[in-house]
């Protein structure tokens, strides 16, 4: 079983790396467009870091949401 603390982590370090922001910044209310990094090439940036972090395949799955709500959802489907 993966230990959840790990996943938020990964989680964390792929949101900051993709939208090139410190790590502190990804918050539950982080939202696509909401702030200048996280446009439309970030986004892309952003769905193959997750899908290369976890091993899954994303229809685009974030594109206007939440990130706490993308973060909840992955953390959920990771220890399924």
């Amino acid at each position: 079983m993966t230990n959840p603390a790990d996943n938020l982590s990964t989680l964390v370090a792929a949101f900051a790396k993709s939208l090139a922001i410190a790590p502190d910044r990804v918050v539950d209310t982080l939202a696509y467009n909401a702030i200048a990094e996280w446009d439309s090439t970030a986004h892309m940036l952003l769905v193959s870091e997750l899908e290369g972090a976890f091993g899954v395949m994303l229809d685009d799955l974030l594109a206007g949401i939440y990130a706490g709500a993308a973060l909840a959802a992955l953390a959920w489907w990771i220890e399924a």
